[in-house]
């Protein structure tokens, strides 16, 4: 490697350093408790670290692969610390606003998130990626390749969502109404699951997206690297079936779909996480009694063949009370530890939060609430990180740069504005990156070092 880039990669490890002491300075961390010369080995390990990224960046860009109940890239773990922006391809489309994605990049990248969660799908909308079954519009299908394009100048992977429950962005309604425009004679937004005519729409746009060649990269998604994930579908519900069967059905085959197009990524299907029929003992555990109702089994669809890892949201403010409550932030906990115990008891793969959050325009809402709602599924998904568990990470909703309050939808954090919540971010991805180098089969630190550093990684105060 040219030293000019090995310079650089020591002075990431120790701009991380320096970054991790400032902010557990201002937590009361008392390096007296390590011994002589300790603070030195931390010093060191960090060094060390500085090395291990260097041998990451000789590997070329490869696939998330998951090991058991971990994510892995080239055979070393990846836990996740990422966030979600939806609209990236509409802003894409656009000249004027196109600059906005690179901006959500570089935010995100310069407090180490490393995946991004957005919609591969427009069906029938403005500026509308699908304006008809298998018909496209080139410009906007451009517009994602750019978006891929710059994820990976700044490191970020992406998880690509192929069509939406609700009718934001076209959804399965526009499928039902696509269908009812041939002449099909459909009543109910849940047809999109059963009818053979719309399960062969959706098969074309999954056929279509997957063997789409980037006009910026030339590689072909189904090879891009970049691309972290496949999402069948964002929040699928089927209330039309409490039974669950009928979205069990769908999930199997688009599952089996995907995989007989691109065996190289990895799938999962957007779920909520709700307990469903086949775990009655878990209803408890859900948010409301209508959860149950939804359609959705999260232990039942995660067994499906073809699924790689499993999805869970978490939304207190909309499933329990709008109003903020004491109760929210113990329901995070133990709704995370529960679907955690599921992943590694029942289904033996990660689980991915893929959504989290709370609105500002929610009664009671200020910024510190959203601080402690944070740190509480960053600390969880730690305790279980630390003994190599199934939470593998978790992706807020929403990240989103300057100047784009009109797209708010109550949820967006904008780091320049949010500088706590910033910090919180940054320091969960310095905590992870480094697990995720202590942990590789090519770490090279004593087994002292690794037990300061674990001080570092789990020390109690966020």
């Amino acid at each position: 490697m040219e030293t000019h880039k090995r310079f650089g990669l020591c002075t990431i490890s120790l701009v991380l350093f320096l970054t991790l002491s400032k902010s557990l300075s201002s937590t009361a961390f008392d390096v007296s408790e390590y011994e002589d010369g300790e603070s030195v080995d931390i010093a060191d390990s960090f060094l060390s670290y500085g090395n291990e990224m260097e041998d990451m960046e000789e590997n070329e860009w490869q696939m998330v692969q998951t090991k058991g109940n971990q994510f892995v890239v080239n055979d070393q773990p990846f836990y996740v610390n990422g966030f979600n922006t939806y609209w990236l391809m509409v802003f894409a489309a656009d000249e004027s606003t196109r600059g906005k994605v690179t901006e959500v990049f570089k935010h995100a990248s310069s407090v180490g998130m490393s995946v991004c969660r957005t919609w591969a799908f427009n069906d029938g909308q403005w500026r509308a990626l699908q304006k008809s079954p298998s018909v496209y519009d080139e410009d906007v299908f451009k517009a994602l390749d750019f978006v891929v394009s710059e994820a990976k100048k700044y490191k970020i992977r992406l998880i690509l969502s192929l069509v939406n429950n609700w009718e934001a962005y076209g959804g399965k309604a526009q499928y039902v109404k696509w269908g009812n425009a041939a002449g099909l004679n459909l009543t109910s937004d849940d047809d999109f699951f059963s009818h053979p005519t719309l399960r062969s729409y959706y098969q074309a746009h999954v056929k279509t997206v997957l063997n789409r060649v980037n006009t910026f990269t030339n590689i072909t998604y189904k090879e891009d690297p970049t691309i972290f994930a496949w999402e069948l579908m964002n929040e699928p519900r089927c209330t039309s079936d409490s039974s669950g069967d009928v979205l069990q059905d769908w999930i199997k085959e688009m599952a089996f779909y995907v995989k007989s197009i691109d065996t190289k990524h990895l799938v999962e299907i957007g779920l909520e996480g709700f307990y469903g029929p086949s775990t009655p003992q878990r209803y408890q555990l859900n948010p409301n009694a209508f959860a149950q109702q939804v359609g959705t089994d999260f232990i039942r669809n995660h067994q499906v063949l073809g699924v790689d890892f499993a999805s869970v949201h978490i939304y207190p403010d909309s499933w329990i009370s709008q109003s903020i409550a004491d109760s929210h932030l113990p329901f995070i906990k133990s709704w995370m530890e529960a679907h955690i115990e599921d992943a590694e008891k029942y289904l033996g793969m990660p689980v991915v939060f893929g959504e989290f959050g709370v609105s500002a325009k929610a009664p009671g809402f200020n910024s510190s609430y959203r601080d402690n709602l944070v740190n509480t599924v960053y600390k969880t998904i730690l305790n279980s990180t630390k003994k190599g568990g199934s939470g593998a990470g978790s992706l807020v909703w929403q990240l989103f740069p300057d100047g784009t309050d009109y797209m708010d939808d109550g949820y967006a954090i904008v780091l320049s504005k949010s500088p706590s919540t910033s910090s919180i971010i940054s320091l969960q991805s310095t905590r992870l990156a480094l697990f995720n180098s202590l942990c590789s089969k090519k770490c090279r630190w004593g087994c002292k070092k690794r037990n300061v550093l674990e001080k570092v990684l789990y020390h109690d105060e966020l």
